[in-house]
């Protein structure tokens, strides 16, 4: 992303005003894949974390587990 990065993102999506836009599921799809990052993920405002390359089923099952409720 060229302005901002990915934990700027979210934290602008998780303080929308809107609780449709709040509640949105978010994946951080990315090549950091120590466990600090995934912790910062998550603790940023990500659902799920996930490292590059993937593995599409599994990227389609954590979709699915994320829009299930949605």
């Amino acid at each position: 992303m060229a302005v901002e990065d990915g934990y700027s993102l979210i934290r602008k999506v998780r303080s929308s005003e809107s609780d449709q836009i709040k509640r949105l599921p978010a994946v951080a799809l990315t090549a950091y894949a120590r466990e600090e990052d995934r912790n910062r993920a998550i603790a940023t405002g990500y659902n799920e974390h996930l490292t590059k390359p993937i593995e599409p089923a599994l990227f389609a099952a954590v979709l699915a587990k994320l829009t299930n409720g949605h």
